[in-house]
């Protein structure tokens, strides 16, 4: 069983296929095996880790409480161990905050960060004047209204079920999380990293506006936007195939673009 240090806390992992590093960072209600229509999907083509942040899935959850803070160390406890290289981050939802303070503390090992359904924590006032305002109305919303859209629910109970149930397994909650945000990086931080920087939107987010995320793109010079048609928060749960084809192009454009650099 793959386990990673990250001072002194068990980090369960999972490594599948072989190419180029996709690492994904789960949200609040997830873990390793939330995505498993990615490695599924990708594993033929690249290299796809699947990582438990402390409290989460398999991870040492024995602690009694949990800081966000040390989440960006678990990511780098799994770069480390894998000797990962030029590795692309994806994020979901407030596990982006962690995957983009990974990169940019191991900038040598990280070669782009994927901000999915997030802005990463940066440190901006307009933006997050954005986000809050995203954020009021998301609340009024039933929590599975916000993540899933009501077709699928409908359509696939099924799935709407085991997604709901992914978090049972962890210990971790949403409040554990939340303190990432704090003293997040600035734009000028992530320029001088030399980490490439993608926004991951759903159309139909209806926790993170594409409004406010395409905001983000334009204020952060050489960073990258896919937007998916019709596309709820949990994009990878409810559209694999669009997520996946949108992680695979970023992987491949990124790669190709540093390439020529």
């Amino acid at each position: 069983m793959p386990i990673a240090d990250s001072d002194g806390t068990s980090i369960y992992y999972e490594r599948h296929g072989s190419g180029p590093a996709i690492l994904f960072v789960h949200g609040s209600g997830g873990h390793h095996a939330a995505w498993w229509q990615q490695v599924a999907g990708l594993r033929d083509e690249f290299t796809v880790v699947t990582v438990d942040l402390r409290g989460f899935g398999k991870s040492d959850s024995s602690m009694p409480e949990f800081d966000g803070q040390d989440f960006p160390g678990d990511v780098v406890a799994v770069l480390d161990q894998e000797d990962l290289t030029d590795a692309m981050l994806v994020g979901q939802s407030i596990g982006s905050v962690a995957a983009l303070r990974a990169g940019l503390l191991r900038p040598e090992r990280v070669g782009s960060v994927v901000l999915g359904h997030s802005l990463g924590g940066i440190s901006h006032p307009e933006l997050k004047e954005l986000a809050a305002a995203d954020r009021a109305e998301a609340v009024k919303l039933p929590v599975i209204d916000r993540l899933l859209t009501k077709h699928f629910q409908q359509e696939r109970a099924d799935l709407t079920f085991l997604f709901q149930q992914m978090g049972t397994f962890n210990v971790a909650k949403m409040q554990d999380l939340r303190n990432l945000d704090t003293n997040g990086p600035s734009l000028e931080d992530i320029q001088n990293s030399g980490v490439k920087v993608a926004f991951l939107a759903g159309e139909k987010d209806a926790v993170l506006s594409v409004k406010t995320v395409t905001r983000a793109h334009e204020l952060l010079p050489g960073s990258h936007l896919e937007i998916v048609e019709g596309a709820p928060h949990s994009m990878y749960w409810e559209t694999p195939q669009q997520y996946n084809a949108a992680v695979a192009h970023l992987r491949r454009t990124l790669t190709a673009q540093k390439e020529a650099e």
